[in-house]
């Protein structure tokens, strides 16, 4: 007997979740080990383009998005995007033994209602109704909702990499996790309909020719350089178990905002599938207002160390002379 798209969504759904759970461990790693012999990702470096354990949290995210992207082919995105919050108990769990992240009591039970909020979500989420080709997305892509939407989108990530990301962006998480969901829900779009023209041309109906197709892959890869930018700010600077719930909980909130604007996923349900839907987006933000409230909070990044050997003997040795320490973040020229 063969599976139903729906259960093949789910299965992909959560195979993706546990490759970037894990993915998000080894970036961390990687990106620890890059800070402490060059400048930090946080500030700006790129060191850790250099450090193995980066690019094998590369490798396995990109494993996980594919996966993640198949998913979106098979089902609705109300049904696999909450699935996103098994990253969430991956990594945690991942942090709590190979970075010495620690988890209290109730930030396990902030994991369980992240997942229960999202099992909610799965039971009552609407079948939808798929596009049947790229220029049936592009009209839907077109209508004065989501463009409003779109533009909205826009305006605040650039106000966020402009205004406050100088400002706010090493103190404050939401900045950068608010630009990777805002641009993760344009991307989630975009991958649907570049998802649906692949299937549409493997079963015969060529969508290659449609500049709609390229369009939305062009949309596609810009998106997701930008997430994946701000994501290893987010990452270099933030505790890890941390930056996974909260990085879920937005991005599902806007992508599902995204896909009922765009693909009207809750027209035609009842008032008591949709009450029940928000309830289970409650649940969820709870959990990670949990684990927000309970982390072990991430130590200061190294200081440099600079020192002056005073002396009119050179040949002393340093336990024998008197020390000039300075301590700094960066060092500038006069």
């Amino acid at each position: 007997m063969g599976f139903s798209d729906n259960l093949k969504g789910v299965i992909l759904a959560a195979a993706s979740s546990a490759f970037i759970g894990s993915s998000f461990i080894f970036k961390k790693k990687g990106l620890k080990r890059a800070g402490a012999s060059g400048t930090r990702a946080g500030v700006g470096g790129y060191t850790y383009l250099l450090e193995p354990l980066w690019w094998a949290g590369m490798i396995t995210m990109i494993l996980g998005e594919v996966a993640n992207f198949v998913a979106y082919v098979y089902a609705p995105a109300v049904l696999v995007t909450p699935l996103g919050a098994l990253s969430i108990i991956v990594s945690a769990c991942l942090a709590h033994f190979m970075l010495k992240e620690r988890i209290q009591k109730m930030g396990i039970v902030g994991c369980v209602s992240c997942i229960v909020g999202s099992v909610m979500i799965v039971i009552h989420a609407p079948q939808e109704h798929t596009p049947s080709s790229v220029q049936e997305i592009w009209t839907l892509a077109t209508q004065p909702a989501f463009l409003i939407y779109v533009a909205a989108t826009l305006s605040i990530v650039l106000a966020l990499v402009l205004h406050f990301e100088p400002r706010y962006g090493q103190t404050n998480i939401l900045v950068y996790l608010g630009i990777c969901s805002l641009m993760g829900s344009l991307t989630v779009v975009s991958i649907k309909a570049i998802g649906i023209a692949v299937k549409l041309t493997l079963d015969g109906i060529s969508q290659i020719a449609y500049p709609q197709t390229w369009f939305f892959l062009t949309v596609a890869v810009i998106c997701v350089i930008t997430q994946l930018n701000y994501l290893n700010k987010a990452l270099d600077t933030f505790n890890a178990a941390i930056v996974s719930p909260v990085y879920y909980v937005m991005f599902t909130t806007l992508t599902i905002i995204a896909s009922v604007i765009m693909f009207k996923d809750w027209s035609g349900q009842n008032v008591s599938s949709i009450a029940s839907e928000i309830c289970g987006f409650i649940t969820v933000l709870s959990g990670t207002i949990v684990l927000h409230a309970t982390r072990e909070h991430e130590p200061p990044p190294p200081v440099g160390t600079v020192t002056w050997y005073v002396s009119g003997d050179s040949m002393k040795s340093p336990e024998d002379e008197h020390l000039i320490t300075l301590r700094s973040s960066e060092y500038y020229e006069p």
